[in-house]
C-alpha cells in the first residue's frame, strides 16, 4: 500500500518524537531503530517508561514518590504513591508574555479575541478565591453546565489549582441529563450559563438552570455567567453574576495546592444508553503524565502553536484541547455550530488565526467532503501542520479527500480513545506515514493488543476484540459512588480477566497502524460473520445521494436477523428503488452480499452525540420496538 502522506526527514528530525527518543537512548543505554521498537520496549517495560516520562517532563514533585506502582493489577493499580503534585501549576509554568494563552470567538461574537497569560492567570486567581471564600478545599467538586468559552476555562482552572474536582455538561444537555450526572457527585459549586448561541438562534437557559438548582441540594452557591443576558433582571436564589465574584475577589495571586498523583482531577461521564450515566474519575498524575505524552510525542505540538477542537464542555476533548496548554500552545477555542453561518466558516477562521493543529469529528470532515468544498483553493493555510478527527472512524474516502481538498502536506492524526482514559490509546506520529484508512500507531505505554473470543493474541490483518494488557496511569481511579469496583470491573474487565476490553473492534495491519471497523457490541452478526458496522459507512459514503446513513442488526427469535439501513438524502433527492440497487451494489463490490441490508428507509435526520457518534441504541430501540411492521412502513 503506498502512503497518502511521508514525513520529511527535516521533519522526523525536528519533532518531540525523536527528541525523546534520542534522550531515551542515552538514559537507556538502548538503541531504538524505529517506533515499533520503541513502542515495544514502552509496553514491555511499563514502570521504567512511565519513570522516564515523569523525568523527561521534569514533573513539580513537591514530595517524592516512593515506589512507580502499587504493583496491583487493573483496575486498582496506583501511579506514584507518595507523590505531591497539581496539574493547573504545570500549565501555568508555561506563562509567557510572547504569546497569548486563548484565543476564542463565538456564533455571536464572530471576530477573534485573545486573552493573554497574566489576564489568564489574574482572573484564575480572582476566581480562586471566590472559591477559598466559600469553603471549598481539596475533594470538594465544582460543576459547570457552561459553553465553551474562558468561562469555563477559568474556573475549571481554578478548581483543580486548589485540589477540588471538576465536572461540567454543555447547555445543550437537558435538566435530566444534567442532574443524572452532577446529583452523584454533589457539587458544592455551579457555574451555569444563562443561555447559548447556536445555528443562528438564541436558546434560554434560565429555567433549565433554576431546576437544576433544586435537583442539588448540595449547593452553596451559584455563579452566573450572562452569556445571552437573559437573567439580568432577576438571579436565582443563591446565585450571583460572574463578572461581580471577578470584581470583589480580584487577586493577582495565584496558588496551587500540590494533591496526591492518584487524587481526582475531573469527572466525565459515560453516554448513559444503558442506565445513569457512569461517573468515570480521572487523577491529577495520570492525566498530567498522560497529556504531556500524547500532546507532545503524539500529536507533536510545540511551544508557540495554536491547537484548536471543535468540541463543547460535555465532550472529553474539551479536557483534552486544555492539555495543549501544557505543551506551551495557545488553546483556540469557538463556541457555536459548526456550520453557522456556512460549513467552511471552521477553515476560514483556520486561515485568519493562523491554527497550526485542526481537529475535528470524523463526520465533520466527510460533511465537508459531501459539501464538495476545495479548501486548498479557497482558503490559505500556510500554518497548518496537522488535522485531526477523533469521535468515530474516519472512512479511507475521507483520508483521501483531506489530501486532495485540504492539503498534500498536511498531517492527517486520526485518533481513537474516549473518556474513558480522556487520550487515545492509537493515534498520531509524525514520524510515520499516513496511510488510507489507518490509524497510524498505537500509543507509546499502550499495550494494545487484538484478542479473539477466546482470549487470543490475533497477529496482524486479523479482526477482535481491542483489549489493553498492562496498567496506564491516565485509566480512572474509580467510578464515582461505585462500591468495591463492580461498575469499573463490569465496564472493562468481564470478557477477558484481568484486561481491558474497551469494546472496540480492530485491526492491526501490517504497517503496525491500526483500522477500527466499529464498536464491538455493534457489529453486525450476519450468518455467523462478524461486520464491522464502519465497513457498511465506507462503501455508502461512495453514494453521493446519500448524505448520511445509520445501520442496525437485531437478533430475532429462532437465530433469524433484521438489518435496516437508514438514510438520509442529498438535498432534493427521494430515496427510489433506483439508488436502493445502487447501496447494495456498491456494498456487493466492496465487501459481499452479507452486507447488504434488508430494507432501506429514508428518514429526515439521525441522532447524534456531542463527539460526532451516531446514537445507534435510540434507533435500535425503536427498531425493536416496531420490528414486526417496520419492513411495511415507510419511515419519515
Amino acid at each position: 500500500m503506498s502512503p497518502l502522506w511521508t514525513p520529511s526527514p527535516e521533519t522526523i528530525q525536528n519533532s518531540q518524537l525523536t527528541a525523546f527518543t534520542r534522550w531515551l537512548e542515552i538514559k537507556t543505554e538502548l538503541i531504538f531503530p524505529d517506533y515499533h521498537s520503541l513502542w515495544t520496549w514502552s509496553v514491555e517495560n511499563t514502570d521504567a517508561f512511565w519513570q522516564y516520562i515523569f523525568d523527561y517532563f521534569d514533573i513539580i514533585d513537591h514530595v517524592a514518590h516512593t515506589a512507580i506502582t502499587n504493583g496491583q493489577p487493573m483496575p486498582f493499580t496506583r501511579w506514584f504513591e507518595g507523590s505531591k503534585i497539581n496539574y493547573a501549576e504545570h500549565i501555568f509554568r508555561k506563562k509567557t508574555t510572547e504569546r497569548p494563552a486563548i484565543i476564542h470567538f463565538s456564533e455571536s461574537a464572530p471576530q477573534p479575541q485573545s486573552m493573554s497569560w497574566d489576564e489568564l492567570s489574574q482572573k484564575v486567581a480572582s476566581f480562586q478565591q471566590y472559591l477559598t471564600s466559600l469553603g471549598v478545599k481539596k475533594g470538594d467538586r465544582v460543576a459547570g453546565f457552561l459553553t465553551n468559552t474562558p468561562h469555563a476555562t477559568i474556573a475549571m482552572l481554578a478548581t483543580v489549582s486548589l485540589g477540588a474536582i471538576w465536572s461540567s455538561c454543555s447547555p445543550d444537555f437537558g435538566v435530566s441529563s444534567v442532574t443524572d450526572r452532577f446529583q452523584q457527585i454533589a457539587p458544592k459549586v455551579l457555574i451555569a450559563v444563562d443561555g447559548y448561541y447556536y445555528n443562528g438562534k438564541k436558546f434560554s437557559k434560565t429555567n433549565e438552570v433554576k431546576a437544576i438548582q433544586q435537583e442539588l441540594p448540595s449547593l452553596i452557591s451559584t455563579v452566573i455567567v450572562a452569556y445571552t443576558g437573559d437573567f439580568e433582571k432577576s438571579l436565582p436564589e443563591k446565585s450571583v453574576f460572574w463578572d461581580e465574584v471577578l470584581l470583589k475577589h480580584a487577586s493577582d495571586q495565584l496558588s496551587f495546592t500540590p494533591v496526591d498523583f492518584n487524587d481526582p482531577i475531573w469527572i466525565l461521564y459515560s453516554s448513559g444508553t444503558t442506565g445513569k450515566p457512569k461517573a468515570i474519575t480521572h487523577s491529577h498524575g495520570g492525566m498530567l503524565l498522560e497529556h504531556l505524552k500524547y500532546l507532545t510525542l503524539h500529536n507533536d505540538v510545540h511551544p508557540g502553536e495554536k491547537f484548536f477542537w471543535f468540541s463543547t464542555t460535555g465532550w472529553m476533548m474539551w479536557n483534552f484541547v486544555h492539555a495543549s496548554l501544557l505543551a506551551g500552545a495557545t488553546i483556540v477555542l469557538y463556541e457555536g455550530s459548526p456550520a453557522y453561518p456556512s460549513i467552511s466558516m471552521l477553515w476560514q477562521k483556520a486561515a485568519e488565526i493562523g491554527i497550526h493543529h485542526f481537529g475535528t469529528s470524523a463526520p465533520f470532515i466527510v460533511a465537508c467532503m459531501k459539501a464538495g468544498l476545495d479548501i486548498k483553493n479557497d482558503f490559505d493555510l500556510p500554518d497548518l501542520r496537522s488535522i485531526g478527527s477523533t469521535g468515530s472512524p474516519l472512512p479511507p474516502e475521507g483520508f483521501d479527500y483531506v489530501y486532495d481538498k485540504i492539503s498534500k502536506n498536511v498531517w492527517l492524526t486520526s485518533m481513537s480513545g474516549g473518556t474513558d482514559v480522556c487520550t487515545a490509546f492509537i493515534g498520531g506520529n509524525i514520524t510515520l506515514p499516513v496511510y488510507e484508512g489507518q490509524i497510524q500507531s498505537r500509543g507509546l505505554g499502550c499495550a494494545l493488543h487484538v484478542f479473539d473470543e477466546s482470549g487470543r493474541n490475533l497477529e496482524p490483518g486479523k479482526v477482535g476484540e481491542m483489549v489493553i494488557t498492562r496498567p496506564m496511569p491516565c485509566m480512572p481511579v474509580f467510578f464515582w459512588n461505585d462500591q468495591d469496583a463492580q461498575k469499573y470491573t463490569d465496564s472493562y474487565f468481564t470478557m477477558f480477566e484481568g484486561i481491558w476490553r474497551h469494546g472496540d473492534w480492530i485491526e492491526i495491519t501490517q504497517e503496525n497502524g491500526v483500522i477500527i471497523l466499529g464498536r464491538s457490541d455493534a457489529t453486525l452478526n450476519r450468518h455467523g460473520v462478524r461486520i464491522g458496522t464502519a465497513e457498511i459507512y465506507a462503501s455508502i459514503n461512495k453514494i453521493p445521494e446519500v448524505r448520511d446513513s445509520l445501520i442496525v442488526n437485531l437478533e430475532l427469535e429462532g437465530g433469524r436477523h433484521y438489518m435496516p439501513l437508514f438514510v438520509v438524502m442529498a438535498e432534493g433527492l427521494e430515496l427510489n428503488d433506483e439508488i436502493k440497487a445502487k447501496i447494495n451494489n456498491q456494498l456487493k463490490q466492496d465487501y459481499s452480499p452479507r452486507h447488504c441490508p434488508d430494507a432501506i428507509f429514508q428518514v429526515d435526520d439521525l441522532p447524534y452525540t456531542i463527539s460526532g457518534k451516531n446514537s445507534k441504541h435510540l434507533l435500535k430501540k425503536y427498531c425493536w420496538e416496531c420490528r414486526s411492521t417496520l419492513s411495511q412502513t415507510k419511515i419519515r
